[in-house]
């Protein structure tokens, strides 16, 4: 029996037509969630769900996520965003309207590790993941047979180090100018800082690490290496600095002196699936707003 899994994963989970998500940041101050709620109210809008999350009243920063339906969005999203243009100077903010049915692109870089990639693969078949997977890019053939089973392009680019800035701008190319969020999923090569800025907060990585311990390579090793009774793995945006991002989702698992570094891996590539299938889900559904180097997830 043939088995159309990309059939099954764009249909899993329809967004509603009507549905948007309005993300906020600006300074603190009173009447915001007032003068938010009244426009939409004005606009004939709905909110369905409204999260706010305050750094300190006094002085600090204010973070807003409110999901609304309003009949006729896709024609009225312009002039929505124009009106509210005097709300947003009078309070400072950094705002966006996203619509909810329009799904985020993604495309995936992994090198021969799979798990994380499978994970997020079945997840998308599941329609757990609200998103389309438009290519998978790898410095490795190995996965093309199972990702092309998927309908999904996978792009193989060699990674060397005397060819990477070749091997990065036909990975550009292959990702192209509409991807929503490009995800680490245990791709083993630093991307450059050119990179990084065509995608600023829009690059997410799964470090096998409870960051900010045991930086950079070997991690497993390095925790071994230290005795620790405690394994973890962590999804961040990735910036300039070496894992050194801000941290989206994490998780950790006990272990014990029986368990050697194979046993650490073993362990800890559960903890790193979830932990990234959980950051590209929130930032598929406009859950995190990114503030210096942390975030807020409304998760």
């Amino acid at each position: 029996m043939e088995l159309h899994i990309k059939t099954a994963g764009s249909a899993g989970h329809q967004q509603p037509e009507n549905r948007a998500r309005m993300l906020i940041s600006c300074p603190d101050g009173p009447g915001i969630v007032s003068a938010v709620s009244r426009f939409l109210f004005d606009h004939g809008a709905n909110i369905v769900q409204s999260d706010q999350y305050t750094m300190d009243p006094d002085g600090g920063m204010f973070f807003m996520r409110v999901e609304f339906d309003l009949e006729g969005l896709t024609e009225k999203q312009s002039k929505l965003e124009a009106d509210f243009e005097e709300i947003a100077q009078r309070f400072s903010m950094d705002w966006k309207i996203y619509r909810a049915a329009k799904k985020k692109k993604l495309a995936i870089f992994v090198s021969k590790e799979d798990h994380c990639l499978v994970e997020l693969l079945w997840q998308w078949q599941a329609g757990d993941l609200d998103a389309e997977i438009a290519v998978v890019v790898s410095n490795h053939p190995d996965m093309r047979e199972y990702v092309e089973s998927f309908g999904i392009e996978y792009r193989h680019i060699p990674v060397t180090k005397d060819n990477k800035p070749e091997a990065e701008r036909q990975q550009l190319e292959a990702v192209g100018d509409d991807i929503d969020l490009i995800v680490l999923a245990r791709y083993m090569q630093i991307v450059s800082p050119y990179f990084i800025e065509n995608y600023r907060n829009r690059i997410i990585n799964i470090h096998h690490s409870f960051l900010p311990a045991f930086v950079g390579g070997k991690p497993y090793a390095q925790a071994y290496d230290r005795g620790v009774k405690i394994i973890g793995a962590t999804a961040h945006y990735v910036t300039e600095e070496l894992d050194g991002g801000p941290i989206i989702e994490q998780d950790v698992q006990r272990v014990s002196h029986r368990d050697d570094v194979p046993e650490l891996k073993r362990i800890g590539r559960t903890i790193e699936r979830v932990v990234l299938a959980r950051a590209v889900k929130w930032h598929a559904e406009d859950r995190i707003l990114v503030h210096h180097n942390k975030t807020v997830v409304f998760n």
